[in-house]
């Protein structure tokens, strides 16, 4: 993606910023202070308005020439990503972003695995923290080259944006980001590195911590990023078949088409119904459901209000209704 000087020992951490003054002082400091003895940071400031300006160019101060940093207009992060990675010198690339974090050891470890095991993708455990956050439990993922690795990269995202290594070349063979502004593209190109390259390897422990906090992260528009991540199955479906043709065509169904109505459930049984009624309707037209599901989907081709009427009627107790 660059002329840039590449160092194959160096690891590039790209980081975009966007109004993270509460938080980019100490992922900075994260990034800056790891263990491992060939570090770059590069931040991308996205128009940021808050003061992290003034916070990074002093942290330039102290960690020039380590810490480059680059401005562009409001964005995105993953425009910002792709700017950050154009000047990047090393030979393998981490993302952070201004308000999450990692233990200090981690990219040695990451490193030192994607070493020892000649891969191309090094992954680790990840914990959400904060106010908010959906589960705080620490996780560690499968070891995917013992699985089927398709599958379950079609299952789910595999990991967050900030849990893995990954050796330069990969990243410039796929061209990096997509900018098609979808929620998903960090999950856009988990699946294309793996179309690229099936050698991944996990170091099985929390090194990565992602923060929740005031910053509007429980969307009011989840059903749009559901959307971004079936069009995301749907592509790599489609524009690589060779890594899901050991699967049945139902199986692929399933695991593609089959989230759209398992994610409107999820939101129906949680009761976020904004989400859910924008699902079930996607759903219903794409024809994507079955006639037991009718009763759920029908409902939702109602007005919202009545919808959300008819779902309090259900919710109350048999005896009420009488």
């Amino acid at each position: 993606m660059s002329d840039t000087s590449i160092i194959s020992t160096r690891i590039s951490v790209i980081m975009p910023c966007y109004n993270a003054a509460n938080f980019v002082e100490e992922a900075v400091n994260c990034v800056m202070n790891q263990t491992y003895p060939d570090v770059e940071l590069i931040v991308v400031d996205d128009g940021s308005t808050d003061g992290s300006v003034a916070i990074l160019k002093r942290l330039v101060t102290q960690y020039s020439p380590r810490l480059i940093l680059l401005h562009q207009d409001h964005k995105g992060p993953f425009p910002a990503r792709n700017f950050g990675l154009k000047h990047a010198h090393g030979g393998r690339i981490a993302f952070l972003d201004a308000d999450d974090y990692w233990t200090l050891d981690a990219l040695e470890k990451l490193a030192a695995s994607m070493q020892s095991n000649h891969a191309d993708i090094a992954y680790c455990g990840w914990q959400n923290i904060g106010i908010g956050a959906p589960g705080i439990a620490p996780h560690i993922p499968p070891d995917y080259s013992q699985m089927d690795t398709a599958a379950e990269f079609l299952r789910s995202c595999p990991w967050p944006i900030h849990a893995a290594l990954v050796r330069r070349e990969v990243i410039d063979a796929v061209k990096g980001f997509s900018e098609r502004c979808f929620s998903a593209m960090d999950y856009d190109l988990w699946l294309r590195l793996y179309a690229h390259t099936q050698k991944l390897v996990r170091v099985a422990e929390v090194m990565a911590f992602y923060r929740w906090h005031d910053k509007g992260q429980i969307s009011k528009t989840k059903w749009k990023q559901v959307l971004n991540a079936l069009q995301v199955r749907r592509d790599f479906v489609t524009h690589y078949p060779e890594r899901v043709a050991h699967l049945s065509k139902d199986k692929v169904l399933e695991l593609s088409e089959g989230f759209l109505l398992g994610e409107a459930y999820r939101s129906y049984w949680q009761r976020n119904l904004v989400d859910a009624q924008q699902l079930f309707r996607r759903a219903f037209v794409q024809g994507l459901w079955k006639t037991s599901d009718l009763k759920y989907l029908l409902p939702a081709l109602l007005p919202g209000t009545l919808f959300k009427w008819l779902v309090s009627i259900a919710d109350q107790p048999k005896e009420e209704r009488r």
